[in-house]
């Protein structure tokens, strides 16, 4: 290999680097504007924005799921003390109920509510339609750095083959 075609590399390499991280900020961008989006959505519909995540969780988990404060807690990526709280503010705002586990009585099961049901398909329509809206900027995105990564893939590969 000559100095020509490591020096070559090397520019190619600065460039791929360079627009991997522009296609990794818009995607990163892309999704923040949905969290905000999100967030605004839930404060408008007079609910914390965690509230909202909390009642989308415990009313979209399979039917085979057992809905407990710990699937809460894992599912929203939250110490099981801070589900808690949030289960004790949504239950007393009437968007949840807790019932005691038939199987096991030292758990509780958690179940939205009729008025936490009508608030999350409210939301759901909204956040519906601002999907579609983003999701042809998020797929461009997202194979913008597949493309990125599969080129990098195959210049890594050429120069193992090749020694380098």
């Amino acid at each position: 290999m000559s100095c020509h075609d490591i020096n070559m590399s090397i520019r190619a390499s600065t460039h791929d680097s360079d627009s991997l991280l522009r296609t990794l900020a818009d995607f990163r961008f892309e999704l923040r504007r949905f969290l905000h989006f999100s967030e605004s959505a839930a404060v408008e519909e007079g609910l914390h924005p965690q509230q909202h995540q909390l009642l989308l969780q415990v009313a979209g988990a399979p039917a085979d799921a057992v809905v407990t404060i710990a699937y809460a807690a894992e599912r929203l990526g939250l110490r099981h003390n801070s589900v808690v709280e949030l289960v004790n503010r949504s239950e007393a705002e009437g968007l949840l109920v807790r019932t005691a586990d038939p199987e096991d009585q030292r758990r509780v099961l958690l179940k939205v509510t009729r008025k936490g049901k009508q608030a999350l398909e409210r939301l759901s329509a909204n956040h519906a339609r601002e999907i579609h809206e983003l999701a042809p900027r998020l797929v461009k995105t997202l194979e913008d750095i597949c493309a990125l990564e599969q080129a990098r893939t195959r210049g890594k590969r050429r120069k193992d083959e090749a020694g380098v």
